[in-house]
């Protein structure tokens, strides 16, 4: 009778949203390990027809049982006069990895659809006991990945990591891994089939080999409990450990060297409280080194230590109250033709162009961006909001959406956890109030809840009128939410600028008002009177007369105008204006500063 009602008990909480049980969930901490690079040239194969998956009664190849010869996956050659085989890799043109094939090749520009990707390489001899793990950090949207012939499997998501123990697999000669590439867009993927911004398609982030020994440091958790206690816990996840493996958790600068044992499930739980802890923020983005030790592994990474959360309706940093400094951004870097983010230095340079601007957080929508963006956004002091891609009108009541959504927050949560910067974790952006629409919802707030209790939880919501003078921000939603964020278009879609004056807000919430988008377009270089749309004028009076107004909302903790940089959309299709930008950004695709640029940068000055 008592596990039943303890049963009862946690299923109602679940649903209620009110507190959600520890789990321990696993990841793969990558982004520190030594690796192999598979980077670089691939051959490609375009598949609009998908040939080299299905047959002509639509069967995959690789589900039935033939030779492979037909599938493009097998990588087959012809060995005999009379072999049929209707493709070669080693003939195809080649893209290069990282990176998108829409601005690679021009003929891809619009192309959505199967692209066949090829690699291949020389595999590492492996010692007595060792594993080796292929890691894609993302492939957009949905990967069948193969490797010497056989299937490892398929990830769905265009946004996060995913991995599989290729050991059994691997060749220390000539090894073919094939790749099937699939972005088109489709009502029951996450996002669905209309968005705002380009469908990049490709292996558009790392691919990597990572060598551990057999009994390895998988993954780890470390955070700050509370700014007064100072006591930071943690986990950490050994795979094929046995029960009683010692992990050493050190913090040099801290004078700091704890061991935890691990449990049946090989996970080593600690705690430990220094004599003296910085704490990380923008204004001092401390960061300290940490190594992880198993007798056989060690894994080390940078740490940021700091607490978030809410009181009233203030956001509290290490317990004192933040204005967040924001812009949003897309993980684009156009100044060279190029598309999606690709390397290092254009993330830095998308994030050194919002600290010029005076920010101190920077909105990622509308997925979770490349890890090289978070962790040079850390190392510059920049707090984060991360977003996944639950964006417009999905399909609220189908189930594999859900799982789709769920597993897109796990994957980002996972990979992220680690990263002082990131405050807030989105769920969503511009939702219709639905009743649909908020149960499906609350199942991502509770999973995020389940697997992250240290961070806050947000969604960009709508404004709606209560009459013609008075904005209203009514959502269910919100009783769920930490911030309450939303997008207005005060001045662009609604009216005139000269509309702004006219407006007051009630939010009727006792929590932080947190202003996710606002703002409106212009060309670079287009000049003319404050009157005319698309001129640079127009959005510089715009951003003027919005931020007057949007300062006289009660409870405002912050803004991340729309946008940084123009970028990439089919949707924005004005000749001579758009031509497939969309226009909103302070900077062009170029990183041309616009004169709403500086309009905002001074109003960022004054909130220092």
């Amino acid at each position: 009778m008592m596990n039943s009602l303890k049963y009862c008990l946690i299923v109602y909480l679940l649903l209620e949203g009110t507190f959600i049980f520890a789990t321990d969930y696993q990841g793969f901490s990558a982004y520190t390990r030594a690796a192999i690079l598979l980077n670089g040239e691939w051959k490609y194969m375009v598949d609009p027809y998908e040939n080299g998956y299905y047959n002509y009664r639509l069967e995959p190849f690789d589900q039935l049982d033939q030779t492979y010869s037909m599938g493009f996956y097998g990588d087959q050659k012809i060995k005999n006069p009379g072999d049929l085989i209707e493709y070669d890799f080693d003939k195809s043109p080649s893209l290069m990895v990282p990176g998108d094939w829409n601005t690679q090749d021009p003929r891809l520009y619009y192309y959505e659809g199967t692209v066949w990707y090829r690699k291949k390489f020389i595999g590492p001899e492996l010692e007595s006991g060792e594993r080796i793990y292929l890691y894609f950090s993302a492939v957009n949207y949905r990967a069948d990945v193969y490797l010497n012939s056989k299937k490892l499997g398929t990830h769905i998501g265009g946004f996060t990591p995913f991995w599989y123990d290729v050991t059994d697999l691997m060749k220390t000669d000539n090894n073919s891994l094939v790749v099937r590439v699939d972005n088109k867009r489709c009502s029951s993927c996450v996002p669905t089939l209309n968005t705002d911004w380009w469908n990049y398609g490709g292996i558009t982030r790392e691919v990597k080999l990572i060598r551990l020994p057999g009994t390895h440091i998988k993954d780890f958790e470390i955070h700050l409990e509370s700014a007064q206690s100072k006591k930071i816990a943690g986990k950490i996840w050994v795979d094929n450990a046995p029960e009683g493996e010692p992990v050493t958790v050190s913090v040099p600068e801290l004078k700091i060297s704890v061991t935890a044992k691990t449990n049946s499930k090989g996970i080593a739980e600690f705690e430990f409280t220094p004599g003296k802890l910085e704490l990380w923020s923008p204004e001092n983005p401390k960061r300290y080194s940490v190594l992880l030790s198993t007798q056989a592994d060690q894994l080390s990474d940078t740490i940021a230590f700091r607490t978030i959360r809410t009181e009233g309706k203030q956001i509290l940093l290490n317990d004192k109250p933040v204005f967040l400094r924001g812009i949003s951004v897309h993980e684009e870097y156009s100044a060279e033709g190029d598309g999606r983010v690709n390397a290092d230095w254009k993330a830095a340079q998308l994030l050194k162009w919002a600290k010029e601007l005076g920010c101190n957080f920077v909105r990622l929508a509308h997925y979770p961006h490349n890890e090289d963006m978070v962790r040079i956004a850390e190392k510059m002091g920049i707090m984060v909001w991360s977003e996944v891609p639950v964006y417009w009108t999905i399909d609220w009541t189908n189930d594999e959406t859900l799982n789709n959504a769920k597993n897109q927050i796990q994957d980002n949560i996972l990979r992220d956890r680690n990263r002082g910067n990131i405050i807030i974790w989105s769920i969503a952006n511009e939702t219709p109030v639905i009743e649909d629409r908020t149960v499906f919802l609350r199942k991502l707030i509770n999973r995020v809840r389940e697997l992250d209790q240290t961070r806050l939880i947000s969604a960009a919501l709508e404004k709606h009128y209560l009459n013609d003078s008075v904005a209203v921000v009514q959502d269910p939603l919100a009783e769920y939410l930490d911030v309450v964020a939303f997008n207005e278009y005060v001045g662009w879609y609604d009216g005139l600028p000269e509309k702004c004056s006219r407006i007051s807000w009630l939010i009727e919430y006792n929590k932080p008002v947190f202003v996710s988008e606002f703002g409106g377009g212009a060309k670079f270089g287009y000049h003319g009177p404050e009157t005319t749309r698309w001129t640079e004028e127009f959005q510089a009076n715009l951003y003027f007369r919005s931020l007057n107004m949007l300062d006289q909302i009660d409870g405002l903790c912050g803004i991340s105008p729309w946008i940084l940089c123009d970028f990439r959309s089919p949707r924005r299709a004005l000749p001579e204006i758009q031509d497939g930008f969309n226009r909103k950004g302070v900077l062009s695709e170029k990183g041309e500063k616009k004169q709403a640029f500086y309009v905002l940068q001074k109003y960022y000055h004054s909130k220092k």
